[in-house]
């Protein structure tokens, strides 16, 4: 699978979904007849979609409409909602700062403290109407804030970083035990983020319900240019989901696999889908939900780092409700709504009826997948093309 790439040294080629096409099947079925779901700590949500842990994209608001439309939202602890009683003025202010001030600016927000009672007032404020909370944040915070989250109610818990491994070294601090981390838990934690076979066999054994997939795809994340690490998605989903199948065999544990990041499409969701997720985290479409606290700006999770920003700010725009992205119907011609009828008429295609079906339908390389026979769109910057 390596190519040489100098002396003595070889490299792997890796593909990203937009290098990638899904192959029709040799049946196809009425998308109204396949079945999409996600079975996750004892529930079933029939909507495979995770809305990113980023303060652009779910507030407690957000949050309530997600669950009520059958998904997950994500609220960050480290973020916004919990440093200020009141985040609007932030995001405002943040949504009206110019380009060149903009970052600095986001170093400054994110400096207050984080306020413990916030935590317990956001989630509170999910769970008093009815919703799923599900909260995140950096290993750094994870034993304090996690024991605040379950005694408020949260639903499950996210241990989020750029890079996760088993075995992190400091003499700064004490690393988080991420065995004895999740033990201790009641609710299901979710570990985050790797891209390789052998981290996500090594997380698994850490007794945690789910693994985010992905190192900088994002579209507000800037890690892969300021780092010069990452895998690209349909490679690292591929390479994370033969571990959890490996993993399964060896111990009859089925522990799913979540691709966190790059995609915008619902052609780039069915495509993680393909490639063995058994569901997708999303940022940048669904900051562009009127639910939406960025007001249609959208920054990356260490925007705000104080001495090695890795994430800006990006205008992604107003182009409908949360429901008319995930369920339509679209009023846009570039595959950002409608996510769920796109993956159904998808399975329909592909002859499948199940998202685990759906891991197991031919992928070819096709670099021109996006290109082929759209001039016109790509001259117009019109579907396709923009």
């Amino acid at each position: 699978m390596a190519e040489w790439i100098g002396i003595g040294r070889r490299a792997r080629r890796c593909y990203g979904f937009d290098e990638i096409a899904l192959v029709p099947g040799k049946i196809t079925i009425n998308p109204q007849d396949v079945e999409i779901y996600f079975d996750f700590g004892k529930r079933r949500f029939p909507v495979p979609i995770l809305a990113a842990a980023m303060d652009g994209v779910v507030d407690v608001k957000f949050s309530l409409e997600m669950s009520r439309l059958g998904g997950i939202a994500v609220l960050n602890l480290d973020g916004i909602q919990t440093r200020y009683e009141n985040p609007d003025d932030v995001l405002e202010e943040i949504a009206n700062a110019s380009n060149s001030l903009v970052t600095n600016l986001i170093q400054k927000v994110y400096s207050a403290p984080i306020k413990e009672e916030l935590i317990e007032k956001r989630i509170y404020e999910i769970k008093s109407k009815g919703g799923y909370a599900a909260v995140s944040c950096i290993p750094q915070n994870a034993e304090r804030f996690a024991s605040i989250a379950e005694s408020a109610g949260a639903d499950c818990f996210v241990v989020q970083s750029t890079v996760t491994t088993i075995k992190h070294i400091s003499n700064s601090y004490k690393p988080l035990d991420l065995y004895e981390f999740c033990k201790a838990r009641k609710i299901p934690v979710i570990i985050g983020n790797c891209v390789t076979y052998d981290v996500v066999l090594e997380l698994f054994e850490t007794g945690c319900s789910a693994i985010l997939v992905g190192v900088g795809p994002g579209a507000a994340c800037t890690t892969r240019g300021v780092l010069g690490i990452g895998v690209p998605q349909a490679t690292a989903t591929i390479d994370c989901a033969a571990a959890r199948d490996f993993y399964y065999k060896k111990t009859s544990k089925y522990i799913p696999i979540i691709t966190d990041g790059g995609m915008r499409t619902g052609g780039e969701v069915c495509k993680a889908f393909a490639c063995g997720a058994d569901a997708v985290m999303i940022g940048s479409a669904f900051a562009r939900a009127k639910e939406a606290p960025g007001r249609g700006y959208h920054w990356g999770m260490a925007t705000s780092h104080s001495n090695l920003p890795r994430g800006t700010r990006i205008q992604v725009g107003i182009s409908g409700t949360l429901e008319q992205i995930l369920f339509g119907p679209a009023t846009v011609d570039d595959g950002s709504q409608n996510l769920m009828g796109a993956l159904a008429t998808c399975m329909g295609s592909l002859g499948v009826k199940t998202i685990k079906e759906m891991h197991f339908a031919e992928i070819i390389i096709a670099p021109s997948i996006q290109t082929e026979g759209k001039l016109f769109q790509v001259i117009q910057r019109v579907g396709m093309g923009k």
